[in-house]
């Protein structure tokens, strides 16, 4: 035997499976935007800065000869 379903209790599951949904999905955005912002806060290596400014002198030199 087979109950019949309740139309309220189905679009109830509904409900919850979108507050759940909802609910993961602004857990999720907190937690990328917590550790977007420690990335934004992390020191940039020494050698990094180094690298970048070898680029750019090689730029202005570069920008320099074609003239």
């Amino acid at each position: 035997m087979n109950p019949k379903r309740n139309p309220t209790d189905a679009s109830e599951k509904v409900r919850v499976r979108r507050r759940d949904i909802k609910n993961a999905e602004t857990e999720i955005g907190l937690k990328l935007r917590a550790l977007y912002a420690s990335v934004q806060e992390e020191e940039i290596p020494a050698r990094f800065l180094d690298l970048l400014e070898k680029l750019d002198e090689a730029e202005r030199n570069h920008a320099q000869s074609s003239k």
